[in-house]
């Protein structure tokens, strides 16, 4: 008998499936650490292979590690952060092998403007990509790259790795061309699908779609509703969630967007996770043991993802930096997981 991709999904044998079987496991344990970049780069080196900033101050990579297809799109050999994608499929391999998880997002040019994701000059960018618009057959030719880098992503069996994949984030500000104010909730709605419909038809059944908008503090069922996808269409749903004002703020929206969101999810059958935050630059040594984790620890959450460790910008620090006790303390503690943590679950 020949077993189609729908046949496989209703034998809950995808790849996609089996990941989130895995995840509901882990989950009994605790919550994961994540990291976007972590291989590539850190506060003090760049491009140095078996380094990370996580690993050399705990002893151990993260569970989890985020990686960035922007300008794959255009055809680049590098992504927006100057990233190799040669680089970025070896070190995925590589983190995968070790038994860790792996998430992807998508931050593609401006089709209408030819800006990056964040040119927001113009409030008909989604509409020009549906069908029928005039950059339909430019955003098609975006999609059928994506499709293209993705379908090397293989295990040494060359079979898809299963992996978490989070477009179209923090859709509910408007700081990105597919933001609140730029697109209708239909349009958003319809560039989902879109995305989604291309990559279902092309065959991927290794990926968990992750709905992940951004800190709000004032969800409610009919606001969040309007640009939800579907149950049908989100595995996960996520919140990116970063301290930019004050401890006060952060808190109090965080702490009303996470009860929000845990009990979405436990009604729509979804797990929730921070897919992305942290505070920039690290700069309060108490910050993760004292303000972060006391949070986190009060919902379901199955992992949390501070954003990259850029020089200029980072959000863990390294052994050297003032609060690296502190996240090494966050990092050890027994309901938060790191790789040795999670490699033997399948």
């Amino acid at each position: 008998m020949i077993l189609t991709g729908l046949t496989l999904m209703a034998a809950g044998k995808t790849p996609a499936q089996k990941l989130e079987k895995r995840l509901k496991k882990i989950h009994k344990k605790g919550y994961m650490i994540g990291h976007q970049d972590d291989p590539m780069y850190g506060l003090a080196w760049q491009w140095d292979y078996g380094r990370s900033d996580i690993l050399e101050l705990t002893g151990d990579y993260p569970a989890v590690m985020g990686f960035d297809l922007g300008g794959i799109e255009m055809g680049d050999k590098k992504n927006l952060d100057s990233v190799p994608f040669t680089r970025i499929r070896e070190e995925l391999q590589a983190h995968y092998r070790r038994g860790g998880i792996v998430t992807v997002s998508w931050h593609p040019r401006n089709p209408l403007t030819g800006g990056t994701s964040w040119d927001v000059t113009s409030d008909q960018v989604v509409r020009s990509v549906l069908p029928g618009g005039s950059q339909e057959k430019k955003f098609a030719d975006y999609m059928q790259r994506v499709s293209d880098y993705l379908k090397t992503l293989v295990d040494d069996k060359g079979k898809p790795i299963p992996m978490i994949f989070r477009p179209w984030h923090e859709n509910n500000g408007s700081w990105f061309w597919w933001g609140q104010k730029l697109c209708t909730k239909e349009e958003y709605k319809a560039l989902w699908n879109l995305l989604q419909d291309k990559l279902r038809a092309d065959g991927f059944t290794n990926l968990l779609w992750s709905y992940s908008p951004n800190l709000d503090g004032n969800f409610t069922d009919a606001y969040f509703l309007e640009r939800y996808p579907g149950d049908d269409r989100v595995a996960i749903i996520g919140e990116d969630a970063y301290q930019w004002g004050t401890e006060e703020d952060f808190v109090r929206q965080l702490n009303a967007d996470l009860t929000f969101l845990q009990d979405f999810s436990k009604r729509h059958g979804k797990m929730f996770a921070m897919t992305e935050g942290g505070y920039k630059n690290c700069p309060d040594s108490t910050w993760f043991m004292r303000v972060l984790k006391p949070i986190l620890d009060q919902y379901d959450i199955v992992w949390f993802l501070p954003w990259r460790n850029y020089k200029e910008e980072y959000f863990t620090p390294d052994k050297h930096h003032k609060s690296g006790a502190d996240f090494k303390k966050m990092c050890q503690s027994d309901n938060v997981l790191m790789l040795k943590n999670i490699k033997k679950i399948k």
